[in-house]
């Protein structure tokens, strides 16, 4: 096979990036993924948090709330310098520290939409599907300058970052089934048992 030419020197070769876990046709999933996002990463992990675990009728309604702010974001990690809201006890907050992260909450949202038409592609039952996983992850900066005074320039960099997410299907539980056996007991409870008559919950003689 013909070796490639080099690149021009002016263009960043970016490697290719695989998900962190999970395998569509394997785990029965559906995946979707943006790289080199133009917005905070900081911004962008706090939001995921957010958004962890929520159903996805429910992640939509939390973006569109915190872009119309009516809900916030809760800021726990990076939370320096940030001001402190209402609306963050309501998230629960311990700190009361909240943004409204407009511009990351359009970009998920949208990445949102795409896993959603990759779970109906995919035949999967959208109302029981839930965001299983998401990651964020920092990109390369992006590079640029500012002038300060007597001549110098100092570095003004940007913070991207990637943003993988997971959809996955609810599993219904299944009631416990009764158990007819004793409750098992420690040596001291027996001990006691004997001693005073106690009974432990869920004892039956």
């Amino acid at each position: 096979m013909p070796s490639q030419p080099p690149p021009p020197p002016n263009l960043v070769c970016f490697p290719d990036r695989a998900y962190a876990q999970l395998d569509s046709k394997r785990d029965g999933v559906a995946k979707a993924k943006v790289e080199h996002l133009r917005t905070h990463f900081k911004n962008a992990r706090e939001t995921a948090c957010s958004l962890k675990g929520l159903d996805v009728g429910k992640a939509k309604k939390f973006l569109e709330d915190v872009i119309d702010h009516k809900r916030c974001v809760t800021m726990n990690r990076f939370a320096g310098s940030t001001g402190r809201t209402a609306q963050a006890k309501n998230e629960g907050s311990t700190t009361g520290k909240g943004r409204w992260p407009q511009k990351t909450c359009r970009y998920v949202l949208s990445l949102l939409q795409n896993a959603v038409a990759n779970a109906k592609a995919r035949e999967m039952d959208v109302d029981k599907c839930y965001i299983s996983t998401i990651n964020v992850n920092q990109a390369m900066k992006g590079r640029r300058r500012t002038n300060r005074a007597h001549g110098r320039v100092n570095p003004y960099l940007s913070s991207p970052c990637h943003i993988e997410l997971v959809l996955s299907e609810r599993v219904e539980g299944v009631a416990k089934a009764a158990d007819g056996n004793k409750a098992k007991l420690s040596r001291k409870q027996c001990a006691r048992m004997l001693r005073t008559g106690y009974k432990p919950i869920g004892w039956r003689a």
